[in-house]
């Protein structure tokens, strides 16, 4: 197992052939038109480190091309170092705790790439096969992410929010023994949530639910569907919970509680991504951090997250 004194944590030129290996396993190849034979490596005292030309469509490129390093300016081995941290760290790691850690000079910056991590740890957009199948379990639930009332500035305070008014909803599905799925969802209805489950669950799949009525029809869709009712206190039923997306949401709440404190809506998705990936391959599963931290730089590929991107998000 590589501890923290590896060197691509420490020097760019160990971060930058690291990358290669993971990204360019057979060797370089163009990220504009996929030539692989007619590509040849730069050389010279003038040349920057790792720059390569395609002959095909004469493009400069670097294994940083069409990644989520791409025009960063931030030393790759600080890279390297960020994705082990927030790879490790179970209950996240904040922007400002990155900053002193990677001794980055500003906040934004740390901030910035964070997401940028945090957007690789993201399933891809055609997103994974459904989840469970026959003999198979997969819980679903909501939470409800956002402080209470009587902890925010009073001028931020609306005393219509009882509840979870004026809170954001994550729903979570998670297969026994298996993996998660998070979504940031506008409401807790079977309007909403009926298109999410059957996507991702397969129709052979056992589900269990809560005793909410919004499951209800949705179940019917599936080879069994058991609840629990929570508010008459059971909890447990046989082989009957929901204890499994239970356990994952009090990591969640353990890290906006006591990590980062606050969630802005517009990044709920990224947030939710990063707990998911860390849930999917945590240790019980047999990777270990330096897996899971490899696993997180093979995501980066084919993804592009721009400033004004997330900034924009940030502030709709």
């Amino acid at each position: 197992m590589t501890d923290l004194r590896d060197p691509i944590y420490h020097d760019d030129e160990a971060a930058r052939l690291h990358l290669e290996a993971q990204r360019w396993p057979n060797g370089p190849y163009c990220p504009r038109c996929g030539e692989c034979e007619n590509v040849k490596r730069l050389a010279g005292k003038s040349t920057a480190p790792g720059l390569c030309f395609c002959n095909s469509c004469r493009t400069k490129f670097s294994v940083t091309m069409g990644t989520v390093f791409e025009r960063s300016h931030i030393p790759l081995s600080k890279w390297m170092l960020g994705f082990r941290l927030m790879a490790s760290s179970k209950k996240g790691i904040s922007a400002l705790q990155l900053q002193r850690t990677l001794d980055l000079k500003s906040y934004k910056s740390a901030w910035f790439l964070a997401h940028r991590i945090r957007e690789a740890m993201a399933m891809p957009p055609e997103g994974p096969a459904p989840m469970g199948g026959e003999g198979k379990v997969v819980e679903a639930d909501e939470t409800f992410v956002g402080g209470k009332e009587k902890n925010k500035r009073l001028s931020k305070r609306n005393p219509k929010n009882i509840g979870a008014v004026g809170k954001s909803v994550a729903f979570t599905l998670v297969e026994r023994n298996g993996r998660a799925r998070s979504f940031h969802i506008a409401n807790v209805s079977g309007k909403t949530l009926r298109p999410i489950i059957v996507k991702h669950v397969h129709r052979s799949s056992t589900l269990f639910t809560d005793d909410a009525g919004q499951y209800r029809p949705i179940g019917m869709e599936f080879a069994r569907h058991e609840s629990v009712n929570h508010g008459i206190e059971e909890y447990v039923r046989g082989d009957v919970h929901s204890n499994t997306v239970e356990g994952f949401f009090s990591i969640l709440k353990r890290g906006v509680y006591g990590t980062f404190h606050h969630i802005s809506e517009a990044h709920l998705h990224r947030y939710l991504a990063e707990f998911d990936f860390r849930y999917n391959t945590r240790a019980a599963l047999g990777v270990d951090d330096t897996q899971r931290t490899d696993e997180a730089i093979k995501g980066s590929t084919g993804k592009r997250l721009t400033y004004r991107r997330s900034d924009k998000a940030a502030h709709a």
